[in-house]
């Protein structure tokens, strides 16, 4: 009975051993045929999105890249300043017919804004076919002389201008202008004792000299003093003070710190020298208490040429 027994159970082994082997190979090929459809769902889905994004790109150029209704017939060009509109047109480098959608419009700002007499630049499509430039430009509120001797003798000038911020810029050619240059409006301050190697177009100038000069030009213009003399030079290579010479001959020594405040002194005292028939040879405001002043008789002074009470330089429109 025993070994009817074991018989027996070998074979129920056997049986059991043949259906787990079954079982796993159905485990396996239902995986397989998992892992097919998914591996075609996803190749499907990638073919089918590049063909739309085909499609699509293609659609994109040839109903608007492509299509003759968004070419550029009008450029809106208006600036704040003097530049001619032929010249800022130039410097964009937009030409008609291009497609306004097509357009690499950070490339045209850039294009601009590269040149050193330009501080900004905004750009609008207008549909169908206008594109909008404004264009706001560094007015110049002070010069740099630069001399340099000629090979055969003499010397040769290089005017720089400056902006407020102390931007370096070369003067305007007067075809590149849209109104004629008027000379007497466009005299600024000669700023003496900047390093004439910094003097790059489009560079910004940083020495703090430099920067008080030009703050002291701005107070200057909102001050009493600018309908009475004209500052004609400022020279910063001393350092903490600046020497201005005016167009009278004064020399006038600035500290750095409260220019207001130094303005308004000195308003009082050539009020107190013009009463008495006095002017001012040379004033130190940069000492507080006490200031030196050294005075001519008015009448060794030259005629004084008539004063405009607005700023020297002409005051642009806004965009």
């Amino acid at each position: 009975m025993w070994f009817r027994s074991r018989a027996r159970n070998r074979r129920l082994g056997r049986e059991y051993v043949l259906d787990v082997k079954l079982r796993s190979s159905q485990v396996r090929a239902a995986r397989l045929r998992l892992v097919v459809l998914l591996g075609s769902g996803a190749l499907v889905v990638v073919l089918g999105g590049s063909l739309l994004w085909r499609a699509g790109a293609w659609a994109l150029d040839q109903f608007v890249y492509q299509n003759e209704a968004f070419a550029i017939t009008e450029l809106d060009i208006q600036t704040d300043g003097v530049v001619r509109l032929g010249e800022l047109r130039r410097w964009a480098g937009v030409k008609l017919g291009e497609n306004l959608f097509k357009l690499d419009l950070a490339q045209v700002q850039r294009n601009l804004e590269l040149v050193p007499l330009i501080r900004s630049v905004s750009l609008e499509r207008v549909l169908p076919h206008t594109l909008c430039i404004r264009v706001a430009e560094r007015e110049p509120i002070a010069q740099i002389d630069v001399p340099a001797p000629r090979p055969n003798g003499g010397l040769d000038h290089t005017i720089y201008q400056l902006d407020i911020a102390g931007y370096v810029m070369l003067p305007l050619d007067p075809h590149q202008r849209s109104t004629p240059p008027n000379l007497s409006e466009e005299q600024f301050p000669a700023i003496s004792g900047v390093n004439a190697r910094d003097l790059e177009p489009g560079r910004r100038l940083d020495a703090q000299s430099l920067q008080d000069a030009l703050k002291l030009i701005v107070a200057f213009e909102a001050s009493p003093m600018a309908g009475l003399v004209d500052l004609k030079k400022i020279d910063v290579s001393a350092p903490g003070v600046l020497v201005v010479t005016t167009d009278q001959g004064s020399q006038i020594t600035f500290g750095p710190a409260d220019l207001e405040q130094q303005l308004r002194r000195w308003h009082v005292i050539y009020g107190l020298g013009h009463k008495a028939g006095k002017a001012i040879a040379t004033l130190d405001l940069a000492i507080t208490n006490n200031i030196p002043a050294r005075w001519l008789e008015a009448s060794a002074l030259p005629p004084e040429s008539a004063k405009s009470p607005h700023p020297s330089h002409p005051r642009r429109k806004h965009v």
